[in-house]
């Protein structure tokens, strides 16, 4: 065994999803304020670019996935995925026409679906399933610290430089990404361990449908469903907590949104952690019920006081539902496909059935808070969420927990850095 090729593999993939952490999130806000300040967008026009760009990264997300599980070029589909989405931070500063925006926005939005699917695979292609676990929380752990990173320097060069400054930022990091992916070696790479199949096991035929892909599993079905349910409550609470941060104080409003992104990131960071050393030891199930019971804890917590530090600081729970979940997620989908070759696919369509869960969020968030109030709003959003966590409860356990965790712990060992 290469010592110094796994350490360099490692150190490779910790790199890339650190870089590539707010690059697969795309633009987001930071676009919102560009168009709003610098080219004076009507905010229905901003509204437009935007959900074209959700939609077209939604629709790919299963197709990404399927493309992940058949190709043998994993890192050259990611790198050229990094590079689209450089090219298209870079073309924004120079251009106001809506056409070529919505053009750009998509086409990135396309190119991010890929992150996901990509570099999961790459990370089970080189340290088969038993190591997966602890590989997963290290990659979840480097993302959010990623995110941490890249929204404390654009807040810091938005301010020096103005919101241009976002764009550069984005592209520097995504041309990292593909500097890290270009340092994996090749050859350390299992394509067929990577798509979910058992060593020496024929690869399947001809890909089923995402639909067949669902109902012939009833355990992923019921996992998507609890994933949708999680989503639909959790995407609208930071928009409406700022809503009433600026509602409270205008001025402060921007600013303590801002710390409390970056400060749920770094929550998220132990909590990634703790999914890469437990969940083999513990299982899934008790993990998935701790991050999905804070979340009507944190609908309910809301409507106790309209104080902006109150608000800010039961923000911060949202970093121990998110990190646990986003960690949690692939490993849960892995168990359900472990020996099917369909595992990056299912993760694209998981991927697709919660992100129409966020994406309906907002909307159902903004007609509650018109009919009846944030207070309101905050305990529908409880509700749903207190239904994906009994839901939770009927699914089985994914894997076999491990009280005596030595044959994990020697098989992940190689792929930890010392």
């Amino acid at each position: 065994m290469d010592l110094n090729r796994d350490r360099r593999n490692n150190l490779s993939l910790d790199g890339l999803n650190f870089f590539l952490a707010d690059v697969r999130d795309g633009l987001g806000p930071y676009l919102a304020i560009y168009l709003l300040a610098v080219h004076h967008w009507d905010p229905a026009s901003i509204g437009v670019v935007m959900t074209v760009s959700a939609i077209a990264g939604l629709v790919t997300q299963g197709p990404a996935g399927a493309l992940i599980d058949r190709v043998r070029s994993k890192r050259a589909v990611l790198a050229a995925a990094a590079l689209l989405v450089t090219l298209g931070c870079m073309v924004l500063p120079f251009t106001s026409s809506f056409s070529l925006v919505a053009l750009t926005q998509a086409l990135s939005a396309v190119a991010a679906s890929v992150f996901a699917p990509a570099i999961a695979a790459i990370s089970l292609g080189i340290t088969g399933a038993r190591a997966f676990t602890r590989r997963t929380g290290r990659n979840e752990t480097f993302n959010h610290a990623g995110n941490a990173c890249a929204a404390l320097l654009a807040g810091g060069f938005a301010w020096l430089f103005g919101p241009i400054a976002v764009f550069y930022l984005m592209a520097a990091m995504a041309l990292a990404s593909i500097v890290a992916v270009g340092c994996v070696s090749a050859d350390a790479i299992d394509h067929d361990v990577a798509r979910g199949l058992e060593a020496d096991q024929p690869v399947p035929g001809e890909m089923p449908s995402a639909l067949r892909i669902l109902l012939d599993n009833r355990t992923l079905l019921l996992f998507a469903i609890c994933c949708a349910l999680f989503h639909l409550a959790n995407a609208a609470m930071l928009p409406l907590v700022s809503q009433k941060l600026a509602q409270a104080n205008a001025h402060l409003a921007t600013p303590l949104t801002s710390a409390c992104i970056v400060a749920a990131q770094l929550v998220m960071v132990p909590m990634a952690w703790l999914v890469g050393v437990k969940a083999d030891v513990w299982g899934r199930k008790p993990l998935l019920l701790a991050g999905f019971l804070i979340l009507p804890i944190r609908g309910v917590l809301y409507v106790l006081s309209d104080d902006p530090y109150w608000l800010v600081a039961v923000q911060l729970l949202d970093g121990i539902g998110a990190g646990l979940f986003g960690a949690l997620f692939p490993l849960v989908v892995k168990d359900l496909t472990q020996g099917t070759g369909r595992f990056n696919v299912s993760l694209g369509v998981l991927s697709t059935v919660f992100g129409l869960g966020a994406a309906l969020s907002n909307s159902l968030a903004g007609f509650v808070v018109q009919a009846a109030g944030y207070s309101v709003a905050f305990l529908t959003l409880a509700a749903i969420a207190a239904l994906a966590l009994g839901l939770l409860l009927v699914l089985p356990e994914t894997c076999i927990p491990s009280r005596a965790p030595q044959p994990v712990a020697a098989a992940a060992k190689r792929y930890e850095v010392t």
